[in-house]
């Protein structure tokens, strides 16, 4: 997955677990970006009777570099408040849910969002947003039964332009888990594979499953060093490095008692994500707790990792014979530093005018401000020549498996080493998954992620016929 159960310990903590990370310029709101920041992985559709929710003692962060150096220099803080109605009642709801501040909704939660900007030595704090309210979550015809309206609502106007979203969205990632994690198989070409079965399309595992986002959209100009909106591709102001990540309180003391645990001390980052998968397959196991709690500047402690992907020696040996070229490759993948921890430099790929940030290595997703909205986007993105999709930033429907399973298995190693001729086989390398069957999967407008599954319909994972 993107980043959903990468690491032993965060894989316990499922409220601080970051899961995606997407940026991107607005579609329908060109002169603004979005970034969509996924938390609480695989929300199972029927999850009650407690419901999924933010933690209240986990501080949550979206962070922008605009001077590329990998130092945050713009960080948004989400803070969350749980609210009970009835303490005498086991239930979420009492009845149906009709509005936001429906006396039938039991369980209630509230945010603060706040921002504050670096300027060398000097930093200042605004709160945006106070007791803001997020959306219930989608729990079937009877407790939620216009959800959509719900969710609307809980779409917030900031100043200066600003919107924010925070509540249950479903999961715009896709990946064919059960079969990628059953010794590297991709179900399209896994009649290749050492244990070889017959070739056919993917299955996408998490289709139905939900994840609870933290949305917001932000004029360019709010979001540059200097306040300016680029209209170069060239421009270095245009480009932003993006991550997420979570804290918790360094210490905690658990009671014995009825009431809350004591916690106390500064707060401390348990989890982050930049690009989609880099810590899922990229850093190797003992490693990925210690990588959850570092800083993207420190990043050139795993550049090894990405100079010399597991992966790219793990492919020649699931797919004997299919990959000879790979298998021969000794060198650096320069390529993979680029699209994961530099940037990718003018002139590298043809017609990409580049979003390189410089020689601080750190895991950041970057964007190009001054690239616009592709008319014909590609799941493929920038494999696929559309210069508007990842790694130029990430859009919700971006395959971001297959682009990254491609790029190891070398197709872009020419960009950076001319001699080397990818094997045959790159081209066909893809998980084989339809992101949107249903149709409903995403929206053209903000959020961009569409409702979740309600847990009546979707109980057992799939909809029942007839239901």
């Amino acid at each position: 997955m993107s980043s959903h159960r990468e690491a032993p310990e965060i894989s316990k903590d499922p409220v601080a677990d970051s899961t995606d990370l997407y940026a991107f310029i607005s579609p329908d709101r060109t002169d603004t970006v979005t970034i969509l920041a996924n938390y609480v992985p695989l929300e199972y559709p029927a999850g009650g009777p407690n419901f999924y929710e933010f933690g209240d003692d986990v501080l949550y962060q979206v962070l922008v570099d605009n001077d590329d150096d990998g130092e945050p220099d713009i960080i948004y803080s989400f803070e969350f408040q749980t609210e009970i109605r009835n303490p005498n009642t086991f239930l979420y709801n009492t009845g149906p849910i009709t509005s936001l501040d429906d006396p039938n909704w039991n369980r209630r939660q509230f945010f603060t969002v706040t921002r504050t900007d670096y300027h060398g030595a000097r930093k200042t704090e605004k709160v945006l947003g106070q007791h803001l309210a997020s959306p219930p979550c989608n729990i079937g015809p009877r407790s939620t039964p216009n959800y959509p309206a719900l969710a609307q609502a809980a779409i917030h106007d900031l100043a200066d332009g600003q919107k924010v979203f925070a509540g249950q969205r479903r999961d715009g990632f896709y990946v064919d888990l059960g079969s990628i994690f059953d010794l590297g198989a991709l179900r399209p070409v896994q009649n290749l594979h050492l244990i070889p079965m017959a070739a056919t399309m993917g299955v996408d595992a998490i289709q139905n499953f939900s994840v609870h986002t933290l949305a917001l959209q932000i004029p360019i100009t709010l979001l540059t060093r200097d306040g300016s909106r680029p209209t170069s591709a060239t421009d270095a102001r245009a480009v932003l490095g993006v991550y997420t990540a979570a804290h918790r309180r360094k210490a905690r003391i658990l009671v014995d008692h009825e009431g809350r645990d004591a916690e106390s001390g500064p707060w401390v980052q348990v989890s982050r994500l930049g690009n989609p998968l880099f810590n899922e397959v990229i850093v190797p196991m003992p490693r990925k707790d210690y990588w959850n709690a570092t800083r993207p500047t420190e990043d050139a402690k795993f550049a090894q990792y990405v100079e010399h992907p597991e992966l790219a020696r793990l492919l020649p040996v699931l797919y004997p014979g299919v990959f000879p070229n790979l298998a021969g490759y000794s060198g650096s993948r320069a390529d993979l530093e680029a699209i994961l921890l530099t940037g990718i430099p003018a002139g590298v790929v043809p017609g990409f005018p580049g979003n390189y940030t410089g020689n601080t290595l750190a895991d950041l997703l970057r964007l190009n401000m001054a690239v616009p909205p592709s008319n014909n986007p590609s799941l493929l993105g920038l494999l696929g020549g559309d210069i508007a999709g990842y790694p130029n930033g990430r859009r919700v429907k971006d395959d971001v498996v297959t682009i990254e399973l491609k790029a190891v298995a070398g197709a872009t190693l020419p960009l950076v080493d001319p001699s080397y001729k990818p094997d045959a086989a790159v081209g066909a390398v893809t998980q084989g998954v339809d992101p949107d069957p249903d149709g409903d999967r995403y929206l053209n407008t903000f959020p961009y992620l569409g409702a979740p599954r309600d847990g009546f319909h979707y109980g057992g994972g799939v909809r029942p016929s007839g239901a």
